[in-house]
């Protein structure tokens, strides 16, 4: 999966700022608002997820099920204007992704990047590159992960389940890791002789 990569077009989604929409509701004699999704929002949505689904499955690309795995989503924006801003548009695009049930679980394990901005009236639009990242946990790689592992399977903790792997694992700083991946609950297993 590590150098799968699955590549889409999206016209412009509603920005932020357009994405829900709001009115005043009277309950119990008390004056409310209520926030709810536009329906600009709703229908690119609907129709984005229906193109990420098909992309996916023709690109080839294969969801994890694993909720720490995250995603570098690299975006260049097009647009119409010149006074429009990039970080505004993540919010519904992610979302239509993550409805779309074929990238990943939830767009809380997406990195969103803008690499470029440039300008097309005739035709705005987002390319959008999305590929896993190259950490895992708290490791910068594959090897790291591997050779912290490594050294835990020497641990005593190891064959007990340590918790401190397992975090790390899924990305939790702690003060028992330093950044030279030690750990300072390491101790060496004992290996009885028969």
């Amino acid at each position: 999966m590590e150098n799968k990569i699955l590549r889409l077009v999206s016209p412009h989604p509603p920005s932020v700022n357009h994405y829900l929409a709001h009115r005043v509701i009277r309950k119990n004699g008390k004056l409310m608002v209520l926030t709810y999704k536009s329906k600009d929002s709703k229908n690119y949505q609907e129709k984005f997820a229906r193109y990420v689904a098909q992309e996916a499955r023709k690109q080839g690309w294969v969801k994890s099920e694993n909720k720490f795995q995250h995603y570098y989503v690299d975006c260049i924006f097009y647009f119409s204007r010149i006074d429009d801003d990039a970080n505004n548009y993540f919010k519904c695009m992610l979302d239509a992704i993550t409805d779309s049930n074929s990238v990943w679980i939830d767009d809380n394990q997406v990195c969103e990047r803008v690499l470029g901005v440039y300008y097309d009236s005739k035709n705005p639009r987002v390319e959008i590159t999305i590929r896993p990242v190259e950490y895992i946990g708290i490791f910068k790689n594959k090897i790291c992960l591997s050779s912290f592992e490594g050294k835990c399977m020497l641990c005593s903790r190891y064959g007990r389940n340590c918790s401190i792997l397992k975090k790390a694992k899924q990305g939790y700083c702690m003060k028992e890791i330093n950044e030279h991946y030690e750990c300072s609950k390491y101790k060496k297993k004992i290996i009885k002789n028969k």
